[in-house]
């Protein structure tokens, strides 16, 4: 079974959180992620997304945190393993370089979009008392 390592960075600007909607023609179209991406075979997790970051926003990530990991299986034969950091503070002016639309969500809002199944166990624990937390 293949199985890939994934990243993704949860980034808080006003208290409400960045969600990407990914393009139209691409793999898993128009569903809503968390910014970040595959690792590389010869680069760290955290390295990976601060890559990623700037390959999709065009921002430097100064601090992360790790704060959710789990696996999830989309298929018999396709297993990501994902690693999902909170970004604490990044330079640059953030732009949309990769996705079909960005949005600002508030934490209750983040059961109206279309995530991908992988992060709907990290958008479940958002929603819940203890898992606000994990963003201040």
């Amino acid at each position: 079974m293949n199985s890939v390592d994934v990243v993704a960075g949860l980034i808080v600007q006003e208290g409400l959180l960045l969600v990407c909607q990914r393009k139209e023609g691409g793999a898993f179209p128009l569903k809503w992620e968390f910014p970040g991406g595959k690792v590389e075979s010869d680069e760290g997790h955290e390295d990976a997304l601060c890559r990623e970051l700037m390959e999709e926003l065009g921002i430097r990530a100064d601090k992360l945190s790790e704060i959710f990991r789990h696996t999830h299986k989309y298929s018999d034969a396709f297993v990501v393993n994902l690693r999902f950091y909170r970004v604490h503070s990044f330079t640059g002016v953030l732009r949309n370089r990769a996705f079909q639309n960005l949005a600002w969500a508030g934490i209750d809002k983040l059961a109206t979009f279309d995530f991908l199944d992988g992060d709907l166990p990290l958008v479940d624990l958002l929603l819940s008392a203890s898992g606000r937390e994990l963003l201040t």
